[in-house]
């Protein structure tokens, strides 16, 4: 009698051991939809939401950094034509993006709309010199607006995966610079977040007012932001390649004379939406641009480290936790028989004015917040996951060998 029973305890014990692993194993997909359940929850831009309260207002500071480009030979560039040695100066920085989002609107079918105001602090601590400071350059008139938008985007109440992406950008849902369906899409978000659960071979598309077009990021590898995983999307190097490179950027040759019947790789033309200023965008010094832009211009050393943009997000939630926006203003000059100083002069050269580093991480008591509001209710579901199917695991395997054991010892015994 006390054998069965015993045998019969084994079992149960085995039996309880099973039970409690398929619990565990049942909670992987029902944790899933309270994991998905929280961060679309918290993921929605309205009052009251995690995404809400980053949204409004940078959670971080955002440092605007500018290098200006010192011309040291001016005299033989004017008088002969000869190529400008030019010699990287600054940075000269400024704090941004300090104010929150101004002019916001609720609209019933789950669009918000929003105006970014453009205040800068210079901060001295963290230049080479003061604003005052002299740069021998090609003169650039500046206009610097108070406002950019005004924007607007989806809430993502209904729909999690529009959460962010722009619904339409200065009351339009596409832009006129470009005289182009393709080009003139106003595709994906600010990048400032972008929809939840990301999906590595999926590129995150944003829109950036600055160089007056969408382009995409595309996922190289995770890394570790103050103990949390995020993504790194970067451009690609064809993003400003030439159209027999990238045919998708055939539409953004707006001037074959100066882009060399399109052949010219890594700048952008964007007078169409800069006052028709001769103005052309490109990655700081010309990296992934034709070698002819480094000709023209001597003393220019792009770096992918250091000239390239990048996003860091976290992949569940879809929140960029740090980024980089990395970009180069130039104009061009030219051969000219009215204008005095460029009668030497043999050839349209495009010339770097500035190269400008926005760059942004968050804190570390948003960190903390981060982790503890929304990252540590997914870590104790998966926790709990993990430590249900291994003690259930592991109580039925014992209860298993003991159950072995002991009907061998019985069998033993009555065989003896």
């Amino acid at each position: 009698m006390g054998c069965c029973n015993r045998r019969c305890g084994l079992i149960a014990g085995a039996v309880f051991g099973a039970l409690v692993a398929i619990l565990g194993g049942i909670l992987i997909p029902v944790g899933n939809t309270i994991i998905e359940d929280t961060v679309q929850k918290e993921a929605v831009i309205e009052d009251g939401t995690t995404a809400f309260d980053n949204w409004v207002s940078a959670g971080a500071a955002v440092y605007r950094q500018f290098f200006f480009f010192d011309v040291k030979n001016p005299l033989e560039v004017v008088k002969y034509g000869a190529a400008p040695v030019v010699i990287e100066k600054g940075p000269y920085t400024y704090r941004t993006r300090y104010l929150p989002k101004e002019n916001i609107m609720f609209y019933p079918d789950n669009t918000i709309s929003y105006q970014l105001p453009l205040g800068a602090i210079f901060e001295p601590s963290l230049s080479v010199g003061s604003e005052d400071d002299n740069v021998t350059t090609i003169n650039l008139i500046m206009y610097n607006d108070t406002y950019d938008g005004n924007y607007t985007i989806f809430s993502g109440k209904d729909d999690i995966s529009k959460v962010g992406m722009i619904d339409k950008y200065q009351g339009e849902r596409s832009l006129s610079f470009w005289n182009n369906t393709y080009c003139d899409m106003i595709n994906g978000t600010d990048a400032s977040s972008f929809p939840p659960f990301l999906d590595k071979s999926e590129p995150l598309y944003f829109f950036s007012s600055d160089i007056c077009r969408s382009v995409s990021g595309h996922y190289q590898e995770s890394l570790d932001l103050k103990g949390i995983e995020v993504y790194r999307y970067t451009l690609q190097p064809d993003t400003l390649a030439a159209p027999s490179v990238n045919p998708d950027n055939q539409c953004f040759c707006t001037d074959p004379e100066i882009m060399k019947n399109c052949t010219l790789a890594g700048v952008l033309d964007v007078s169409a939406c800069q006052q028709g200023m001769s103005i052309y965008i490109s990655l700081p010094h010309f990296l992934h641009g034709s070698p002819s832009l480094r000709e023209n211009v001597l003393g220019l050393n792009p770096s992918e480290e250091r000239h390239s943009t990048f996003l860091d997000v976290e992949p569940t939630t879809g929140f960029t936790l740090r980024f980089a926006k990395r970009l180069q203003v130039n104009m061009m000059y030219g051969p000219s028989k009215t204008i005095t100083v460029l009668k030497e002069i043999k050839d349209y050269t495009i010339f770097p004015i500035v190269w400008v580093d926005e760059t942004a991480s968050l804190d570390d008591a948003t960190a903390n917040m981060f982790k503890k509001e929304l990252l540590s209710r997914v870590d104790m579901l998966g926790i709990i996951q993990k430590v249900l199917m291994g003690v259930g695991a592991g109580i039925f395997l014992l209860c298993l060998i003991g159950y072995c054991v002991v009907r061998r010892r019985d069998s033993q015994s009555k065989l003896a």
